[in-house]
């Protein structure tokens, strides 16, 4: 046992010795390295030759203006003037007038006045109304198109009012009543009657046509309601 201890110390003094020798040899090469390299002299290199500065521009107000425009707290020195363009909205055109709406089984039709100089005349959903477009029309109310603009009213906003402000005031002594108009005499052949407005015409008493009937261009329709059948004469197709 003290056999190998004793080899054991003797390869541990070998190891450092060489170490020991190692390390003095390295410390040899690096101060050799160190002399060579710091006893290198270094030549300067020549200095650039001098160019002569640009010459100063005298100051003037006018090199000024930009810092003077984007002051952050003197808006009001920008001398650009914004002008706001105001875009007025057209005008609607006033509504036309409304005399009634009539609905004989094939779709409600309004009676119409395109304004007070014109003829009153029966519209349709889709037709035009001068400016206006009839969208839609019921017992209550009417929708119009104008200018990308739906425009909605009740028909008492719309029903002619002049009519009934010009009406003569209602007597309050009543009155025999009158005797009724006898009817005219049937010429044998059947005509339209009345105008009901547009191209409709209304059916004489006296018309015992079946419905069919072509006169004139104009066709009969006999269309059975709640209360009765009703007759009117409109455009054949």
């Amino acid at each position: 046992m003290k056999r190998k201890l004793l080899l054991l110390d003797l390869a541990l003094a070998a190891l450092m010795g060489a170490s020991g020798w190692r390390l003095c040899q390295n410390w040899g090469t690096a101060r050799a390295r160190e002399r060579m390299v710091l006893g290198k002299v270094v030549k300067p290199l020549a200095p650039p030759p001098l160019s002569d500065l640009p010459a100063v521009r005298p100051l003037t107000a006018a090199g000024y203006g930009e810092v003077a425009q984007k002051m952050l707290f003197s808006k009001d020195r920008n001398p650009t003037v914004i002008v706001v363009v105001e875009v007025k909205e057209k005008p609607m055109p006033p509504l036309p007038v409304l005399h009634g709406v009539v609905d004989v089984g094939d779709g409600p039709v309004a009676i119409l006045k395109v304004n007070a100089n014109s003829q009153d005349h029966g519209f349709r959903p889709g037709d035009d109304v001068g400016e206006f477009k009839l969208v839609a029309v019921n017992s209550k109310e009417i929708v119009f198109h104008w200018d990308d603009k739906v425009v909605k009213k009740t028909l008492e906003e719309l029903m002619d009012k002049t009519a009934a402000q010009q009406a003569p005031a209602v007597e309050t002594t009543p009155r025999p009543p009158a005797a009724a108009p006898a009817p005219p005499p049937s010429s044998g052949r059947p005509e339209p009657g009345a105008s009901m407005g547009g191209d409709l015409k209304a059916c004489q008493p006296s018309d015992n046509s079946p419905a069919g009937t072509v006169v004139d261009g104009l066709r009969k329709v006999i269309a059975p309601t709640p209360f009765g059948n009703t007759c009117r004469w409109e455009p054949a197709k």
